[in-house]
């Protein structure tokens, strides 16, 4: 070993504390629960504009921000982030330790904790979790699993696409108020991975009661059981009161046996408005109280009329995806750099993303560990797009550009016309794309992510911990349907790059694989890192805007 164990003991312990680098948002320094937990007006309803409607309530069969918003206030994860940062901070657990190799984590839990349903937490409710996500059956299940395969990266028994070997090995109930995890590995993204929404703490009593693993796949579509769509218990700040899907609402309530600080509003709701425009007319009509992902050519308009408009530091990446499973002519390099070369990016940038946004080059935003500043780079060169597929015999070449509709996300506030722009683009090149536009949550994830019915499509992602695993190990660390790619060498590079202890190491490791991406493999075309926007009316005080998008409501007041 080339680090020393007294080194290597310091680091594991600093991370245990520590865990990512601060991106803090210097206008909203805050304590973990919020300068503002002990001042503010109690109660009241705060009515929220979400983009999108979730696609259940359970933690672990999400992997999307519209669906994570409500989780988050329901449920708590073992570990945390200080408000307005990416920074680690206690969460069930009061403190995670880890072993000598890092194999095993050992979580001192918070006492006198209660699920919803009145249950306690404890040791065994964490390993109930552990084990019910490990041994999870069936294939349909399984697939909607993505953050747990990618973070624990298999099964007890895998099924389906589930191919990988697990990275963990049991769970330990120690006593009361002590979990030990143990795992077959180290694992890079551990200890951040604990505080993923996904990975959210549910009560073992209600996953029994209602059945929740009983996920049902039916051709191209899910139907998930009653606990993800009416009864989801966690120990969160506000527990869920209704899903009026006819009226499009969520209707989150106090939790008043919460463990921390109890949460100022009475309720809070979601009301799912797809359109950013409508949302802004329902937020100066007084119907709403707030709501994400503003449009940049607003933002002057709304701080006219009063409202706070508070944009993000850019934690995300928006893509260009291309499945060459689905297209053989996708499989060729040089048909993949042709695109690259067509899209203008640059102006892409300028005119429909906003301000603050930025050309991206790979696959991780700069504040990442891990990022190279040498990757192979694709400026806009129309010539050389043609040229490129002249050699491929691909002069001509056709794509189904499969769109989602019905959403904004941090990295894409308007997908539609973001899609037009680059149809426009590889239409000068010669590439005919035919834009198959899809609901978010209606069609376009299963078919883009489970199905891979498209040539081409828009997707991104907004960072969860700053470790380059979480963005192009999340991405491209095993064979995906959204890209029908499959190199085991680039699979075996970034398993190598995860399981490298050294910082030092661990980040190079990371952007050697950023370079071979971008020059031997390109299965994406990397477009853009975007500051996305929260606005709230003045009447609304105590919301701390997150880098992570991970904004905890319970601060909240309503003046």
């Amino acid at each position: 070993m080339l680090q020393s164990r007294t080194a290597r003991r310091r680091w594991l312990a600093a991370i245990g504390l520590t865990g990512v680098a601060a991106l803090a948002l210097s206008a909203c320094a805050q304590s973990e629960r919020g300068d503002d937990s002990g001042s503010g007006k109690v109660g009241g309803t705060m009515v929220f504009g979400a983009a999108g409607e979730p696609k259940n309530f359970d933690p672990i069969f999400n992997d999307d921000g519209e669906s994570f918003r409500p989780i988050r206030q329901m449920f708590d994860t073992l570990v945390t982030y200080k408000r307005g940062t990416a920074d680690l901070a206690p969460g069930l657990a009061e403190k995670w330790t880890p072993s000598e190799d890092g194999k095993s984590w050992t979580f001192d839990l918070r006492k006198g904790v209660k699920f919803h349903d009145g249950t306690p937490f404890d040791a065994a409710a964490v390993c109930f979790n552990m084990d019910r996500w490990f041994n999870m059956k069936g294939a349909g299940a399984q697939s909607q699993m993505i953050y747990y395969g990618d973070v624990f990266e298999g099964f007890a028994k895998n099924e389906g696409d589930a191919a990988g070997d697990p990275v963990y090995k049991s769970c330990e109930v120690k006593d009361e108020h002590t979990a030990v995890l143990n795992l077959n590995k180290y694992k890079g993204a551990f200890p951040a991975a604990f505080g993923l929404t996904a990975l959210s703490i549910s009560s073992p009593e209600a996953l029994k009661k209602y059945d929740a693993d009983n996920v049902v796949q039916s051709g191209d579509s899910f139907t998930y059981p009653a606990y993800a769509t009416e009864h989801p218990t966690g120990t969160g700040a506000f527990k869920l009161e209704k899903f009026d899907k006819a009226n499009k609402t969520i209707t989150l309530v106090r939790n008043d046996d919460y463990w921390g600080e109890k949460a100022k509003l009475d309720k809070l709701i979601f009301k799912i408005i797809p359109d950013e425009n409508a949302r802004k007319q329902e937020l100066k009509a007084g119907t709403i109280d707030g709501y994400d992902f503003p449009s940049p050519a607003d933002y002057n308009s709304l701080k006219t009329d009063g409202f706070n408009v508070t944009p993000r530091p850019a934690f995300n990446i928006l893509y260009l995806g291309l499945n060459g499973a689905n297209n053989p002519a996708l499989k060729d390099l040089r048909v993949r750099q042709a695109i690259a070369y067509a899209v203008n990016r640059d102006q892409l940038v300028k005119t429909k993303l906003p301000l603050g946004a930025e050309v991206a080059t790979q696959f991780m935003p700069k504040t990442v560990a891990g990022y190279a500043d040498d990757v192979q780079q694709y400026p806009y060169d129309l010539a050389k797009a043609k040229d490129l597929l002249a050699q491929a015999g691909a002069s001509n070449l056709s794509l189904k550009f499969y769109v989602p509709t019905e959403v904004s996300r941090p990295y894409m506030p308007n997908p539609s016309e973001i899609a037009a722009v680059i149809a426009d683009d590889l239409k000068a090149a010669g590439i005919t794309a035919e834009i198959v536009s899809r609901p978010w949550n209606g069609g376009y994830k299963d078919d883009v992510q489970k199905l891979g019915k498209h040539d081409m499509h828009l997707l991104g992602w907004t960072g969860d911990y700053n470790d380059a695993g979480n963005f192009i190990g999340t991405f491209f660390g095993r064979e995906k349907k959204e890209f029908g790619f499959n190199d085991p060498a680039m699979f075996d590079a970034l398993a190598a790059a995860d399981g490298v202890v050294d910082q030092a190491k661990h980040a190079d490791a990371y952007k050697q694989v950023s370079r071979d991406i971008m020059s031997k493999y390109l299965p994406a075309i990397p477009v853009s890192h975007s500051p996305p926007a929260i606005v709230v009316s003045s009447k609304i005080s105590g919301l701390v805007p997150s880098p992570l998008t991970d904004e905890r409501f319970d601060t909240v007041s309503k003046g």
